[in-house]
């Protein structure tokens, strides 16, 4: 059995490409990371250094093209700032809608597109890091189990039965992902999370926010540096 694991270069992503090496071996697993127009390379400068921690084979692929129309203050053509708020902030400004840094149907087009190389490099399984902190509140809606059942029955008939999708942490919450890093002793100081591409995480965005809870409820020190 092989896996191809989404890497993004965060935590999520990370602990379960760990999750992935530890249940097929190294040999049996792809880290694949996509560009998707972001305002900075500082997860993919990430995803680099952890796929050569590893040792596991490293395949890009580059999306940017496909949400050159979208206003996400995540992108690097969008003028909006990201906002210093927590997820639980952000959603009660929304009104139920997804929060500001929604990448319109990002995962859907992530999923979708690894689907063909999973098949091409004879993957059996596609991970992805989607959680339940992300889903909450309609907040990020590509990251819910809805979502993920769906999208692996799409992609399980499409690929001729060949490929499912698995989100091993799509009901567990940030700091159940952290405690489960720490088994797989995951090196998260070369994770990267923030929003920002700054030499040191912003530690006001909604991602570091959570982040640090994460740490912070496993009791235990978040192994990278915040400027604030």
């Amino acid at each position: 059995m092989k896996i191809l694991v989404l890497l993004s270069g965060g935590v999520d992503s990370t602990t379960a490409l760990a999750k992935a090496i530890e249940k097929v071996g190294k040999g049996n697993v792809i880290a694949l990371s996509i560009i998707y127009g972001q305002k900075h390379n500082r997860e993919i400068k990430s995803s680099i250094e952890l796929a050569n921690y590893y040792g596991v084979e490293h395949l890009y692929l580059d999306l940017t093209k496909i949400f050159k129309y979208s206003d996400c203050s995540l992108l690097k053509q969008s003028n909006e700032k990201i906002p210093y708020e927590s997820y639980e902030e952000q959603i009660r400004d929304s009104n139920g809608s997804p929060v500001s840094t929604y990448v319109p149907f990002r995962n859907g087009l992530f999923l979708s597109a690894s689907a063909s190389i999973a098949i091409s490099k004879g993957c059996e399984i596609i991970y992805y890091g989607a959680h339940s902190d992300d889903a909450c509140g309609n907040a990020y809606p590509d990251c819910s189990p809805e979502f993920t059942d769906l999208i692996n029955g799409a992609i399980y008939i499409g690929s001729g039965k060949q490929v499912h999708v698995e989100g091993p942490f799509v009901n567990w919450s940030k700091k159940d992902i952290v405690k489960e890093g720490i088994r797989l002793h995951v090196p998260y100081n070369l994770t990267w999370s923030c929003y920002e591409g700054r030499e040191k995480a912003c530690g006001k965005c909604g991602t570091c926010i959570d982040r640090k809870h994460a740490f912070i409820e496993n009791g235990i020190e978040d192994p990278i540096e915040y400027e604030e």
